[in-house]
């Protein structure tokens, strides 16, 4: 290992080692002339090397359990100090003995000096080299193998030193312990880091030898007093490094820019790449305003990462310098000597100096090993006496390097003032007498109890050492209090690793973080982020977040998602739009929990706010649509709410809102369309919603870019909006005085909308143009293509209509949307294929007119305009014998909402009164369509009147057209007088003997029977539904005519299969829906034998079901009187339970068989 460095390893891992072996030397050093090793060839700082064999410089206080006896240090010393061949032990047997007593750690650190001198030892190579050396295996291990490899068997779980790479965080979360034992994965990682360690010394070995002076340059500079030794290379690399990191720290960016080019050989986002094992300087500033308070020596400081000994030089230096004059030689030898000689001294005394610092450090932490308390309390009171009372009792070093490695500082009280008077008391008695006040400061909390802090930075660097001990033994319920104390720590705390391990705390603070807690945590980060600025944010804080994104606890995950947007404006832009970017869209693809996808939706919005990259367009629109396509409606919310308005601002921006990103979706509609499986309403409802929640977006394009944008001013009272002007935004973020600003500048500019549509037109209004030109022929194009069957797709498109209309205004949709429609939509019957059913009156144009255009305003002249419209259609498709589903859709969708109900009502009675049959007929059968969702009051006084009036026609047709509006009255209205009035009106159907031969009637009321049966009042079913079922089956078996006979059959068929799931009271059951079931068996005997076999059946569970009653009546007796004992039982068991008030084993006294 390279000299100065501390080495991890050169610690003994038990203190009852280093008190039994005192005068041990902890760290052997290597001579400069005994010992060294041969270098790399072609080294010109060479020096010969004997050909004895090579030996071992343990740096271990273990005791090797060899047949000698002898500490392995010992017979290594023995070895540097000149001793003969016969005490001399060979690396490769101290090698096997490690190896075969498993000090494998050891043998590790000799395995690196060796590679580091460039002595590899094959055994040491093959033994590490070897992963079966390291597996997990049961058992103990077996004996020695013929290698001398030592066990043959695993690596023991010994515990290994965790490095700062090696260390898993993670451990000290309160989810529970991970398991610490991967000792195969951080060995052969620590063995790889130690490998690059070694490679990076010799670089920067190499480098710092060629840019020493030569003696004859310091020889000529000696005699001149202003003469300042030249900068090294690493004094370079460090102030390099000090000045990067102050251009960026105070925003001079282009500055360190071009500083970072111009050093293109030097990585200033790692301050290891200075030098090895260099601690990192305060920064300029902290230097300049330090600069004058100590002055050293320029030889107090050691330049570890180009400090060589003289073994470590190669070999054949003095063999290649032969031909050189042996004056010049000898000189060059004997300065490069004597330099190196100083630098190994300083090195030796701090190695010395580190490493009893590094004991002390172990005897304070490791506290809690009480077998040896007792032993480290005297030795800590015998070093205080030595030093002297009222002292530091610990060693002070110089050296910057010491505070690396410093433990906690301990101190005994200072003496009252009292203490300077004339009494004369030896320290020591002093000391002893002191001792007695019963101080603890031999452990880690006395430590920091003894020590009051000075200055802000000691307070910093307490509360670093502090939290990470408070945080576990605060109760969860109470932790949230601790965020202000981790976070003013982390912001301020001067060590980068101190403020990692905080701010992962503060991500683990919480094991579940509820909504309130999660809100304190973000509180905090966006303060620590304004704080701090966004390179340690990013370097920092994003980190935590990337740790937990697979965090098995949704709230975790939760946490990170809302962590993601609330940083975002504090990011650098280059991570927002790459990293930042590429977490949420992973988390929103396959995090499982909705409530975090949800989170992530929203974080998304708040980075398509802050991003400026034109080039991640599309990732948004991808984005977009994958959460639209979410299964969780909650997501789906999130996204029109959040994130649909942020993206659409950031394509307003882009001037893309209306060129690109409107036409893409109204493609993929067209699209789907066009598909031959079939139209996806789910993903239709998904674009047309994604288009609904753009239109506020593109009205204020429309504003924004108007011609009159200039003219604008806020000047005088400005006329307050209309509460009613806009649809209710799904959100403020769809608020149109939210996305142009504010409400008067929006009712400014609705002013000067209006005035200019009405008298001015669209001349140079390039956005509006594009809506009135391209979009709307486009919609009208796509809504004549639409299956007008599907209520969903027609309600889907009548909203966005509705939602354009009302967001436009009342003059754009007059003047612009009406006259398009009306021109597609001409009233006459040449626009009706009656053949076909293909024009366009047959489409879902009709209905999205309708409900979607004239429904948008609810004045007058927009009430007559919408009645005389359905009148006109009404009249259009019946005369031309059209296919009404347009016209039914028109009534569903306007029916729905009940403040149509009386403009309904007003055209069907148009119908009702129209000469044409054919007219009223289709008024009739609009009436069923609309009296689902209709008041009684409203159906008693215009709609049962308009029914009986068609009834009162002279056409057949007419009457059997009201017969499903009278079955819907039935099966929804409870007014006794109506439903009275229907039942006449239906029995004057069935008894007339002028409907007696009307099979369509027949056909007709069985139908209306079976829908609303079993839904109808009880007493409407027993006394008049089931008789007259079973008159029609009976009468049917003597019809005559097979086609009528099969028609009634099958309906009567349906009926009694709906009516067969209701309660039916025995006697209706005996008298009417028996014998109707076995009237329509034997037509279905002849008919169907099918539906003979399933009415067999229907019979059979009938019969069983009345002899079931019977039983039950004639049990009914017995069944009272076993209720009466059982309740006498009761009553009994009941009071024995309430006496027993003692105990619970009393209870199993109660249930013991008396002997």
């Amino acid at each position: 290992m390279a000299a100065g460095s501390v080495n991890p390893f050169n610690l003994s891992d038990s203190e009852e080692e280093a008190e039994r072996r005192p005068n041990v030397t902890t760290d052997t050093q290597r001579s400069p002339n005994g010992g060294a090793s041969s270098g790399p060839p072609g080294n010109p700082f060479a020096t010969p090397v004997d050909t004895e064999p090579p030996t071992l410089l343990l740096s271990s206080n273990r005791t090797s359990p060899s047949a000698e006896g002898l500490p392995v240090s010992a017979a290594a010393t023995a070895a540097m100090t000149g001793g003969t061949g016969d005490t001399r032990v060979s690396i490769d047997a101290i090698a096997a003995q490690l190896l075969r007593d498993q000090y494998i750690l050891t043998a590790l650190e000799l395995h690196t000096e060796m590679l580091e001198a460039g002595r590899e030892l094959p055994r040491l190579r093959d033994y590490f080299s070897n992963p079966g050396n390291f597996e997990r295996q049961s058992g103990t291990p077996p004996a020695s193998k013929d290698q001398g490899l030592g066990p043959g068997g695993p690596l023991n779980r010994a515990g290994s030193i965790s490095t700062l790479d090696s260390l898993d965080f993670a451990r000290y979360s309160d989810d529970g312990n991970r398991e610490t034992d991967e000792r195969v994965t951080v060995l052969e990682f620590e063995l790889r880091k130690a490998k690059e360690t070694i490679q990076a010394l010799r670089t920067n070995l190499t480098q710092a030898a060629e840019s020493e002076l030569t003696s004859q340059e310091r020889k000529k500079h000696k005699s001149s007093v202003e003469f300042q030794d030249p900068i090294r290379q690493l004094e370079k690399r460090a102030l390099n490094f000090l000045v990067n990191e102050y251009l960026l720290r105070n925003e001079y960016k282009l500055a360190a820019i071009t500083f970072s080019d111009e050093n293109d050989d030097q990585d200033f986002e790692l301050w290891d790449d200075v030098g090895l094992n260099i601690p990192k300087p305060p920064d300029l500033l902290q230097l300049y305003r330090n600069g004058g308070s100590v002055a050293s020596s320029p030889r107090e400081t050691v330049d570890v990462a180009v400090s060589m000994e003289l073994g470590d030089l190669p070999g054949n230096y003095t063999s290649q310098e032969q031909s050189k004059k042996p004056d010049l030689l000898q000189q060059q030898q004997t300065e490069l000597v004597q330099e190196l000689e100083y630098q190994i001294g300083l090195l030796n005394t701090e190695k010395e100096s580190l490493a009893e610092q590094i004991r002390k450090m172990h005897r304070y932490v490791r506290i809690s090993l009480s077998t040896t308390a007792l032993g480290r309390s005297s030795r800590l009171r015998t070093e205080q006496t030595e030093l002297g009372p009222w002292k530091w009792c610990r060693c002070h070093h110089d050296h910057h390097h010491a505070s690396l490695f410093s433990p906690p500082v301990v101190f005994m009280l200072s003496p009252p003032p009292s203490s300077s008077t004339n009494r004369k008391l030896s320290p020591a008695f002093q000391q002893a007498l002191l001792s007695f006040c019963r101080m603890s400061s031999d452990s880690r909390l006395g430590a920091e109890v003894s020590r009051i802090a000075d200055s802000e930075e000691s307070v910093m660097l307490m509360l670093g050492r502090c939290l990470p001990h408070i945080v576990p033994n605060v109760l969860l319920a109470k932790r949230e209090e601790l965020i202000p104390l981790i976070l003013c720590t982390a912001c301020l705390h001067p060590e980068a690793r101190e403020r990692d391990q905080l701010l992962h705390i503060l991500f683990n603070l919480i094991k579940r973080p509820d909504d309130e807690q999660r809100q304190m945590i973000l509180t905090g980060c966006v303060a620590f982020a304004r704080h701090v600025g966004p390179t340690r944010v990013e370097a920092e804080l994003l980190p935590q977040c990337w740790e937990q994104i697979n965090h098995k606890y949704p709230e975790r995950r939760l946490l990170v998602a809302e962590s993601c947007g609330a940083l975002a404006p504090y990011l650098p832009k280059e991570i927002r739009s790459s990293l930042v970017l590429s977490m949420l869209q992973q988390m929103l693809a396959e995090d499982k929990a909705d409530m975090v996808r949800e989170a992530v939706v929203k974080s998304l919005g708040i980075i398509m706010a802050y991003i400026d990259d034109p080039d991640k367009y599309s990732q948004g629109l991808e984005l977009m649509l994958l959460s639209l396509a979410d299964p969780s409606e909650r997501v789906v919310s999130a996204t029109h709410q959040v994130f649909i308005p942020a993206f659409a601002a950031w394509t307003t921006e882009l001037g893309i809102l209306h060129t690109t990103l409107i036409p893409s979706l109204l493609t993929r509609i067209e699209k789907l369309l066009l598909g031959e499986h079939g139209l996806d309403e789910h993903k239709l409802h998904m674009y047309l919603s994604a288009l609904q929640s753009l239109i506020p977006p593109l009205f204020a394009v429309v504003l924004q870019n108007a011609p009159f944008t200039s003219r604008a001013k806020l000047h005088g009272d400005v006329p307050a909006i209309e509460v009613t002007r806009f649809p209710r935004p799904a959100s403020p973020l769809q608020d149109v005085a939210t996305i142009v600003g504010s409400r008067e500048t929006v009712s400014v500019l609705l002013s000067l909308y209006d005035h200019q549509l009405e008298h001015e037109g669209t001349t140079g209004w390039d956005s509006l143009l594009w809506v009135v030109n391209q979009l709307l022929p486009q919609l009208i194009e796509i809504v004549g293509r639409i299956n007008v069957t599907s209520s969903t797709c027609v309600h889907e498109f009548s909203r966005f209509f509705w939602r354009l209309c009302r967001t436009f205004g009342k003059i754009f949709t007059n003047t612009k949307v009406k006259p398009q429609f009306q021109e597609i939509l001409r009233l006459s019957e040449e626009n009706v294929d009656a053949s076909t059913g293909n024009g366009i009156l047959t489409k879902a144009t009709v209905p999205i007119y309708a409900t979607g255009v004239l429904t948008c305003y609810n004045q007058e002249e927009d009430r007559k305009l919408l009645v005389g419209f359905l009148e006109d259609v009404m009249t259009t498709l019946s005369l031309s014998h059209a296919p009404l589903d347009s016209l039914k859709a028109s009534f569903v969708e306007l029916g729905a909402n009940p403040a149509y109900h009386e403009l309904l009502l007003t055209v069907l009675w148009y119908g009702v009164v129209h000469t044409s049959a054919l007219v009223r007929c289709t008024a009739a059968r609009m009436f069923e369509l609309i009296l689902r969702g209709m008041s009684e009051a409203l159906v008693d006084r215009r709609a049962a009147p308009a029914l009986i009036t068609l009834c009162s026609g002279p056409e057949f047709s007419v009457r059997i057209s009201t017969i499903p509006a009278f079955g819907t009255i039935m099966e929804t209205v409870t007014q006794k007088e109506l439903l009275e009035r229907v039942k006449m009106q239906l029995e004057s159907f069935l008894e007339d003997p002028q409907y007696q031969d009307q099979h369509s009637l027949h056909m007709e009321i069985i139908r209306t029977f079976g829908r609303v049966g079993p839904n109808a009042e009880p007493r409407f079913r027993d006394e008049f539904v089931l008789p007259h079922l079973h008159k029609l089956a009976l009468g049917n078996n003597s019809q005559t005519v097979e086609a009528k006979r099969i028609d009634i059959a099958t309906q009567l068929f349906e009926a009694y299969s709906a009516l067969s799931c209701c309660f039916i009271s025995e006697e209706v059951m005996v008298n009417h829906f028996l014998p109707g079931l076995r009237c329509l068996r034997a037509d279905m005997e002849q008919l169907s034998a099918e539906h003979e076999v399933i009415l067999s059946s229907m019979i059979r569970e009938c019969e069983i079901k009345i002899e079931n009653r019977s039983i039950g009546d004639a049990q009914g007796s017995l069944s009272i009187a076993s209720s009466l004992v059982g309740e006498d039982a009761k009553t009994k068991f009941l009071s024995k339970m309430g006496q027993l008030t003692t105990s619970g084993a009393m209870l199993a006294n109660v249930f013991q068989r008396k002997k």
